[in-house]
């Protein structure tokens, strides 16, 4: 049952994180139209086009990435205002337990985490899509230039095949010097396929190949056949997104889409699927995050100290630095195959979850 108590800390709570998060939505919005402001006018886009076909998604991500320090930031601020009031030790004394007074913080702190779940693995990805595609339409300077660029492509889409694109434009989906070679377990070329040029069709989702070359081999390295001609349409096990994925393709997939995809990176033999990977277990393990970050701005700030908010804030403020900088340099470490990809997410949520218990029965038990 929910009671007075109970409501008075979930409004507070609520309260000061819906603050903290107008202040974030702002702050970024702001600095981010000043810092692009250029880059919207020479692309004929107003303030007010961004902020209906760009800023809601860009909020989206951005309030989903800090949500856990956020949680963290409004936990220690309004706990910390309670100790300096000296409500808690009021609560306490009345007889209500520690545990019994951290009830409203792990259901608000729940309420967010599941949010956020559902966010990382279906919400988010639709959103930066959207972003995403903005962000292309306002490339300017070299590096529009760098993504119009054909490209050169040399790939393992099976453990037995390979392809190779002498020069493929993304945008247009086309490419020319196109090569497809199949082997069997001995090495030994089975299939060979030749192109001037490639192009993806989307009428029928088929590649097409034109002025081809084709030469398949019995499993001695015999040829048993020879054909070429103008046009060729051929289904292979890649899209165009696939042959050359972007850099942030992944985080433009929901999960279910997301496991797929790396399961094809690794019959690929992918050199990057580290960080796919990172990109699919950092959603369940922020969201995770929010608990143990609630927790540990509750243990730190619920004991009335000398030097009151200020000192619990710069304290909150430096274990915040401290979570996202170990994220981050763990997940630089498991991107170059260093670490495991779902240790190098999960460490910082494991080193912080120890911290929390101990803090927090030592806190209950005080």
């Amino acid at each position: 049952m929910i009671t007075i108590l109970d409501r008075y800390i979930i409004r507070n709570f609520l309260g000061t994180l819906f603050f903290m998060l107008l202040l974030l939505i702002a702050v970024f919005v702001i600095i981010d139209i000043q810092s692009h402001y250029q880059e919207f006018s020479e692309n004929g886009f107003s303030v007010l086009d961004t902020l209906k076909l760009y800023y809601p998604f860009y909020v989206i991500w951005a309030v989903n990435v800090f949500a856990s320090i956020l949680v963290f930031i409004s936990v220690i601020y309004f706990t910390s205002r309670m100790a300096n009031n000296t409500e808690i030790v009021a609560i306490t004394s009345a007889g209500t337990s520690f545990f019994r007074f951290s009830r409203p913080y792990f259901i608000v702190g729940f309420m967010i985490a599941l949010g956020s779940f559902m966010t990382n693995h279906f919400l988010l990805p639709w959103a930066n899509i959207k972003k995403n595609e903005f962000n292309v339409k306002i490339l300017t300077g070299n590096k529009k230039d760098a993504y119009m660029a054909n490209q050169n492509i040399s790939a393992q889409i099976s453990p037995s095949e390979y392809i190779f694109v002498n020069s493929y434009n993304r945008q247009m989906k086309r490419g020319t010097g196109f090569l497809y070679q199949k082997f069997n377990e001995n090495r030994i070329l089975l299939h060979e396929l030749r192109s001037a040029e490639i192009y993806w069709s989307e009428e029928d989702n088929t590649y097409v190949l034109g002025n081809y070359y084709e030469k398949k081999m019995s499993s001695n390295g015999n040829i048993s056949s020879l054909n070429n001609g103008r046009i060729l349409k051929k289904h292979f096990n890649f899209t165009p997104d696939e042959l050359l994925p972007e850099a942030f393709v992944a985080e433009t997939m929901n999960t279910p889409e997301l496991k797929k995809f790396i399961n094809k990176e690794k019959l690929r033999g992918a050199n990057n699927v580290n960080i796919y990977l990172n990109e699919l277990h950092q959603r369940t393990s922020s969201s995770i995050a929010v608990i143990i970050l609630t927790f540990l701005a509750l243990s730190l700030s619920s004991i009335k100290k000398r030097g009151g908010l200020g000192i619990n804030l710069a304290i909150g403020i430096s274990c915040a630095f401290l979570y996202i900088f170990s994220f981050q340099a763990l997940q630089v470490f498991s991107s170059k195959g260093i670490l495991p990809p779902w240790f190098a997410v999960w460490l910082p949520n494991i080193i912080f979850g120890i911290i929390t218990l101990i803090l927090y029965v030592k806190r209950a038990y005080a």
